[in-house]
């Protein structure tokens, strides 16, 4: 072109056209080669649990789909928050990827971690729940959970229970139900399920809130398991009532997800969403989830994305209600 001459209206038309086009074509271009090298998958829990566990199989499954390695990295810490704060300030190009737990959503609202889950993601599936429950030593004088109640109504404040942390599942959901059969507990924080389930099973503290940690001691009679968080009752232990059968209406699944950073590009999300979906629906995954006790809840990215809206707005009232900010506060 003759820088002397003036650019016409028709020119910048076409210019712009161009630029489109190659743009379009870049973008389709990036998919049909996506990936082109091994993709980083964040854990944001320890090695050897049951989150960690599930990962890996879906990452196995999604690996063979895409014809490229998915290294697992295992970042745990602060209640999953390390990990979530990392897949956040990762490269939104397809390469770091990860597990999302649904408790960012409380977290994020309580000042844990510096994140907006509305905004800095890009949700690609719900994968599973968790099976909650609350147990006891097998040698406890509460054989079910009315007995708890009542001693509870009748000493507020006696009956002790471990948890993993304050503000996560284990506590709020407990809180929750202390809430609902109006009776009041005395909580206490652990650093993690492990040391909490010890402390329970050496008699130290009177009850266990936690995820199935107790299934393979409940299954051994070294336990008893009073009641689980569930919607519905689960397989493994199908004669322990829900809490919610039992007339409080209190459902605690936590539910976990895969997800990327924001901007993540389109046409990568769509091959990842589809990808997922194989992985997560598949019969390798399931048989897996049902050995932790962990019900495929399965949802697309989008869906998933208003799913963790809704939490995040319900999770705003419980923050209130249950004056979370003010326990964070006191450590």
């Amino acid at each position: 072109m003759n820088p002397s001459r003036p650019v016409t209206r028709r020119q910048i038309v076409l210019g712009s056209l161009g630029a489109a086009a190659l743009s379009t074509t870049s973008t389709r271009v990036l998919a049909a080669e996506y990936p082109e090298r091994p993709i980083t998958f964040i854990c944001p829990w320890p090695a050897g649990g049951t989150a960690d566990r599930s990962m890996r199989v879906i990452c196995q499954i999604a690996a063979r789909e895409l014809g490229q390695p998915i290294a697992l990295e295992n970042r745990a810490g602060a209640s999953g928050m390390i990990g979530s704060k990392a897949l956040s300030s990762a490269r939104p190009d397809g390469y770091t990827i990860g597990q999302i737990p649904i408790s960012v959503t409380r977290f994020s609202q309580l000042g844990t971690v510096q994140l907006d889950p509305l905004k800095d993601f890009t949700y690609l599936a719900r994968t599973s729940g968790q099976t909650f429950g609350i147990a006891v030593p097998a040698n406890s004088p509460f054989k079910s959970l009315r007995d708890v109640i009542a001693k509870a109504k009748a000493q507020p404040g006696v009956i002790t229970y471990a948890h993993a942390g304050i503000g996560g599942a284990t506590h709020v959901g407990m809180e929750q139900f202390a809430q609902a059969a109006d009776v009041r507990f005395n909580a206490i924080a652990y650093k993690g399920g492990s040391a909490a389930l010890q402390d329970v099973l050496g008699g130290q503290v009177d009850l266990l809130a936690d995820s199935s940690s107790w299934a393979p001691h409940v299954e051994a009679g070294k336990m008893r398991l009073l009641a689980t968080w569930g919607e519905a009752r689960t397989p493994r232990f199908k004669d322990t009532p829900t809490l919610k059968e039992l007339g409080f209406d209190v459902v605690v699944e936590a539910p976990n997800g895969i997800g990327a950073p924001k901007g993540l590009p389109a046409t990568i999300e769509k091959r990842l969403r589809d990808v997922f979906r194989t992985a997560v629906n598949s019969e390798e995954f399931r048989k897996v989830a049902e050995s932790i006790d962990a019900p495929v809840m399965y949802q697309d990215g989008p869906d998933y994305r208003k799913y963790v809206q809704a939490v995040y707005q319900q999770e705003t009232e419980l923050i209130r209600r249950l004056s979370l900010k003010e326990l964070m506060a006191k450590g």
